[in-house]
């Protein structure tokens, strides 16, 4: 669909002729809003309708809900898309600015005529990628609720095409993602995903329509039985309840049918009830035995269904202490209610990340800040959940203290005249007991100041020199220890500060 366009927008155009572009993307903005306000009132009209009907409604209305539910994770993704583009060329602060003003950011871009952010967020950050999956998840989504109206279904298909297209430079053929962003001005790229944008909006007001019509079609003689579990929910909190409406589609009301349950015959509404006393994954089936009036006898339907039950869980976060530490294993706990770690898929930009065990070991780059964008397998396809932006810290410097056994002292008490000589007590860096890091700095080397000598210990122990004149000290004496050189696993190597240890 955009493969035209594409093609005009790739030319070598002027200043000019881009600032041109904010015509035409205030005219789409025109468009978006005129389809909001239309859709609108057909959601309204379809509330009011199930409101009044619900037997007959609530079936499409159901559709419709998730139409919306679809529909405004695509829009949104795409204005984050553009957004972030925005950001790229102009910087966060005229973005902020802008977005405070008009409440779009993505209006009046200044560096319009850069060809560059596009390529780099969308193919080098693989991010083009990331959004034709989403797109093509929405189209293949909305084709289905077009059910058989294949005009309608045409129409979806070609609106969200991301097959292979051509390069603005080249004449081969390459990835949808590439012919939409390399070396394209961010002009031309800000009024595609608009283009996209005000497609959503529009293919949502035609599938609502169409859904809308269907609630007549439903008054025909019913000529399909179909067996149908609809639960509250498939995610369940350890201590709540499952529940779930078990029906069948078409199903004379005069005569009821019989819901049973691993062999068990439960209540004539169908209605299925069972405590969540144990955490995971929660597997049954059954059948729907009803009378089939053409031949009189009795038939069966068989019904699958599972639901999870988890512990009770709650995120929490800080904004203000969203950081992360450069050169450190930085562990992320990263979930999604409802969704096994297995259907998640995460996405770092500005770091390296591996999973291990149930963790996300992130390891910062040389950059200021870190996104984690985390997506979710749902029906087979990834749909985004959400993006953090995390500040990147210099790892600090621990602090030194003497170790004997399980004790740490770092001149806030004296210590024993043992403690001191024993052979096994160490010079240590650490962060602390109320430390938040726990780093494996390794003492490499230190100096001694005793007595009115200074001597160095090459290792993170005392040297016999320094034992022999720490025997001399009395109840009162200190030693400082100073010059101290401690490095991390990954090899970065830092001077701690002095201290200076008093005998008891």
């Amino acid at each position: 669909m955009y493969l035209v366009l594409t093609a005009m927008l790739a030319l070598n155009v002027s200043a000019d002729i881009l600032n041109g572009f904010a015509l035409v993307d205030n005219s789409l903005r025109s468009s978006i809003s005129a389809a909001n306000n239309r859709n609108a009132k057909l959601y309204r009209d379809f509330q009011a309708a199930n409101a009044e009907n619900p037997e007959k409604i609530q079936e499409w209305y159901n559709k419709a809900v998730e139409l919306q539910q679809r529909a405004d994770s695509l829009y949104n993704y795409l204005q984050h898309f553009k957004e972030t583009l925005a950001t790229l060329a102009d910087g966060k602060e005229k973005v902020e600015a802008r977005r405070a003003a008009e409440g779009d950011p993505t209006i009046h871009i200044e560096k319009i005529d850069n060809i560059d952010v596009g390529g780099q967020y969308a193919i080098t950050q693989g991010h083009g990628a990331e959004l034709k999956e989403v797109v093509a998840y929405y189209r293949d989504f909305a084709a289905e609720m077009a059910g058989r109206d294949e005009e309608l279904r045409n129409t979806i298909l070609k609106s969200f095409a991301t097959e292979r297209g051509y390069n603005a430079h080249r004449k081969d053929s390459c990835e949808w993602e590439v012919a939409v962003f390399e070396f394209m001005p961010l002009g031309a790229t800000n009024i595609i995903l608009t283009k996209m944008m005000n497609d959503v909006r529009s293919t949502e007001g035609q599938l609502l329509q169409y859904l809308e019509d269907q609630t007549d079609a439903g008054d025909l003689r019913v000529n399909k039985l179909s067996a149908y579990v609809i639960p509250n929910s498939n995610y369940v909190i350890r201590g709540g309840k499952y529940s779930a409406q078990i029906i069948l589609a078409g199903v004379d009301s005069t005569r009821r049918p019989e819901y049973y349950i691993e062999g068990q015959r439960i209540n004539d509404q169908g209605k299925y009830e069972v405590p969540a006393t144990s955490v995971g994954l929660k597997k049954y089936s059954g059948w729907i035995a009803y009378l089939d009036p053409a031949s009189g006898t009795m038939q069966n339907l068989q019904f699958h269904s599972e639901y999870n039950v988890s512990e009770p869980a709650v995120t929490i976060s800080n904004v203000d202490l969203n950081v992360m530490y450069r050169g450190y294993d930085n562990k992320f706990s990263i979930s999604v209610p409802g969704i096994s770690a297995d259907k998640i898929r995460v996405n770092v930009t500005g770091a390296t990340a591996r999973q291990q065990g149930d963790m996300w070991i992130i390891k910062p780059n040389d950059v200021q800040k870190v996104s984690i964008s985390v997506l979710a397998e749902l029906d087979g396809k990834l749909q985004p959940m959400g993006t953090q932006e995390f500040r990147i810290k210099p790892t600090p410097t621990p602090q030194a203290y003497l170790k004997f056994k399980e004790y740490e002292y770092n001149g806030e008490k004296a210590i024993p005249r043992n403690t001191l000589l024993d052979p096994s007590s160490t010079i240590i860096a650490s962060y602390g007991a109320e430390g938040l890091l726990d780093i494996p700095f390794q003492v490499t080397s230190f100096k001694a100041y005793i007595l009115g000598n200074t001597s160095e210990s090459r290792s993170n122990k005392f040297t016999d020199d320094q034992i022999r004149r720490l025997k001399n000290l009395k109840s009162g004496q200190s030693v400082t220890i100073m010059d101290i050189k401690a490095k991390s696993p990954t090899g970065i190597s830092k001077t701690l500060p002095s201290i200076t240890l008093f005998l008891n």
